[in-house]
């Protein structure tokens, strides 16, 4: 642990289904004592703020607050939402142009950023948007990152979880790579209570879990339109291990440098995340077919880079 002082202020940035969500678990989890909502929506904002702060009697300590970009100058973290939504028969990929003017233009706005802050990345594609951030804000690397294949892992457990009846918290392993359509299951990290997962299934049952996973966000988005649940409580886990200097070992992306032979590039990689943000790489070594794919995927993100 560190002896940095715990968060306490947190900002986020964009309150449509994803932002908002985000806001009203934070408060459920009892986190912080100040969350606040940024929109250029004035009225969406002010809408979710007054619906979420209904629910207030039923939390600890917080308090929900509508804000402007001048809140961001107190802000122990900041978490950006804001951006186009991927629509049906869209990929991440397909919100690079749209979502790299808008994180453009809500930077030019925020003029100041405690040296302390953490940014946590959320808008897709969030590999991109956090090298472009990093790019953007005077802050250390470790200090700007993204929720990267975090919500994929998540996936990944609760598939298992039904598959074998078996509580999810039981079940460790990591999607790795890109946010999106290369990533990839690294099946060597994945157990069962202790057990490898590849005693237990075979090639052919483990290529549709992966099908399965990568594929159901589309799914989801044809069928409601949007998806903000999982990603909710996704990021809730993350600011968890923020507020409270965890040290926890989580799938989010980062500025890589010869992580299995990858580097310069954001991507969906183990590290350990506490008070200061990214607190240093978990390497772990991918077997020869794992390390390919995941090389790959870092190719595809630094094409559009």
């Amino acid at each position: 642990m560190t002896n940095q002082k715990l968060k306490n202020k947190i900002v986020v940035i964009g309150a449509g289904a994803v932002g908002s969500t985000i806001a009203y678990s934070l408060m459920i989890k009892n986190l912080t004592s100040d969350i606040t909502l940024v929109d250029v929506n004035k009225e969406r904002e002010q809408g979710e703020v007054m619906d979420i702060s209904d629910a207030l009697s039923f939390s600890e300590t917080s308090t929900i607050n509508a804000g402007d970009y001048d809140s961001v100058k107190d802000a122990d973290i900041i978490i950006l939402t804001a951006g186009a939504a991927q629509k049906d028969g869209e990929s991440r990929l397909d919100l690079i142009t749209k979502n790299k003017n808008i994180v453009n233009s809500i930077f030019k706005e925020i003029k100041e950023i405690k040296k302390s802050a953490i940014i946590l990345v959320v808008s897709n594609p969030v590999d991109i948007l956090t090298y472009l951030v990093q790019e953007i804000v005077d802050l250390p690397h470790n200090q700007v990152f993204g929720t990267g294949t975090a919500l994929d892992s998540a996936r990944l457990r609760s598939n298992l979880s039904k598959r074998f009846n078996i509580d999810s918290h039981q079940i460790e392993g990591f999607v790795l790579g890109e946010h999106g359509d290369s990533e990839f299951i690294a099946w060597s990290t994945v157990s069962i209570g202790g057990k490898p997962i590849t005693e237990m299934l075979n090639k052919e049952e483990m290529t549709k879990i992966c099908d399965e996973v990568k594929n159901e966000v589309y799914e989801i988005i044809k069928e409601k339109g949007a998806t903000y649940y999982g990603i909710g409580m996704t990021v809730v886990d993350i600011v968890e291990a923020l507020m409270l200097d965890q040290n926890k070992i989580l799938p989010v992306t980062y500025r890589l440098n010869d992580y299995n032979g990858v580097s310069d590039v954001c991507l969906g990689s183990t590290a350990v995340v506490g008070s200061s943000g990214i607190i240093r790489p978990w390497l772990i070594e991918l077997n020869q077919e794992e390390k390919e794919k995941f090389q790959e995927s870092a190719k595809k993100i630094k094409e559009y880079l």
